[in-house]
């Protein structure tokens, strides 16, 4: 990873801010995305002295965007085009799981908006200096929760749907998972060697759970002894990003570091294909 540029959003805590710290530590710069600037410095200072400490010796710098509106997301991404020609990784972790229903700044539902626009629109945003790197790699956090989701593009805001949270949050996973399909297909036709995959990092020990429902509370209590660490959690994204075995590789689905098989909702590249369409309209892209 030594001189390649590295883009990580949700960099200020649990395996974001792990994946940003082991590639600062590999010799990467690496760019951490937070929306909290205080959270985000706290985070930044330990992640320079982590590799400062290492033998590779990395970088790290601090872009604060708020994935929950495209208008910071575009401010963001032309801050880091305006530093940066080229982007060598780009890993998509930012995301969040609600109790109830939000809304953005367009008025998007917020974990639709955070968790699936959010990595559309930033990587759209930022194709062109994926481009300028002989092989650059998108990474895209979903999860096994992908499951419970359930795909209408007729009800993606869950306007008419009840707000379950498990489904609501799954649905976006399940996003993730099609978005990352639907990217890797799109390169290969374009002729472009960036790649993309996306990943289920396991069920982590973390500040996540604080916006579950009783029950997701209870389940994170009695069995936090036998959930991964953010150390763990964060290996198949730290893969996906920089282990040369995986150079090429596109469009796949990984867990524990080993190709995996998502469900046939998530392989369905027909929903791919128009949730790539709905996603262009609803970012007000051409």
């Amino acid at each position: 990873m030594q001189g390649k540029t590295v883009i990580v959003t949700g960099a200020n805590a649990g395996i974001g801010k792990v994946t940003a710290r082991e590639l600062a530590c590999k010799g990467a710069h690496v760019v951490m995305v937070c929306r909290n600037r205080e959270r985000g410095e706290a985070a930044l200072s330990d992640i320079r002295a982590a590799a400062a400490t290492s033998d590779s010796g990395g970088a790290a710098e601090l872009l604060l965007v708020d994935m929950a509106s495209q208008d910071s997301i575009r401010a963001g991404a032309a801050a880091f085009l305006e530093q940066h020609e080229r982007l060598d990784v780009l890993v998509n972790n930012a995301g969040l799981l609600l109790k109830e229903r939000r809304t953005t700044p367009e008025g998007y539902e917020a974990v639709f908006a955070i968790n699936h626009l959010g990595y559309f629109l930033f990587t759209h945003l930022l194709r062109g200096a994926l481009e300028r790197s002989p092989a650059a790699r998108v990474v895209n956090v979903a999860s096994e929760a992908h499951r419970f989701g359930a795909l209408d593009l007729d009800d993606v805001n869950f306007e008419r749907r009840r707000f379950r949270q498990m489904r609501v949050y799954g649905t976006s996973k399940l996003m993730n998972i099609l978005f990352s399909r639907e990217l890797a297909r799109r390169l290969r036709a374009a002729g472009s060697a960036v790649t993309s995959n996306s990943l289920h990092p396991g069920t982590i020990v973390s500040s996540f759970a604080r916006e579950g429902n009783w029950l997701i509370r209870l389940f994170y209590r009695v069995f936090s002894l036998f959930l991964k660490t953010p150390e763990q959690g964060a290996r198949t994204q730290l893969y996906l990003a920089s282990a040369p075995e995986v150079e090429g590789v596109s469009g796949e689905y990984f867990s524990n570091c080993k190709r995996a098989r998502p469900n046939r909702a998530a392989r369905d590249d027909e929903a791919a294909a128009r949730l790539w369409t709905l996603s262009e309209q609803l970012c007000g892209l051409d």
